[in-house]
């Protein structure tokens, strides 16, 4: 893959209460001080293979009004 991976657009990332490893992702079960994306190239030389865009729930739907 080309393109950087932004790990905030992953369905898959999560920001955790660990000051020192802020970073997690559930797909591959750990937590870290960088972006998953970055240990997992930094590890297996690969990028990574979970990666799925998350779906935008605070997207507007103008047919809709929510008053």
């Amino acid at each position: 893959m080309n393109k950087r991976i932004i790990c905030q657009k992953c369905k898959y990332y999560y920001v955790t209460w660990q000051t020192s490893k802020p970073h997690g992702c559930k797909a591959y079960g750990f937590t870290s001080a960088i972006l998953p994306a970055t240990v997992v190239k930094r590890s297996s030389g690969m990028d990574c293979s979970f990666f799925t865009l998350k779906f935008n729930v605070n997207k507007e739907d103008n047919n809709s009004s929510h008053y």
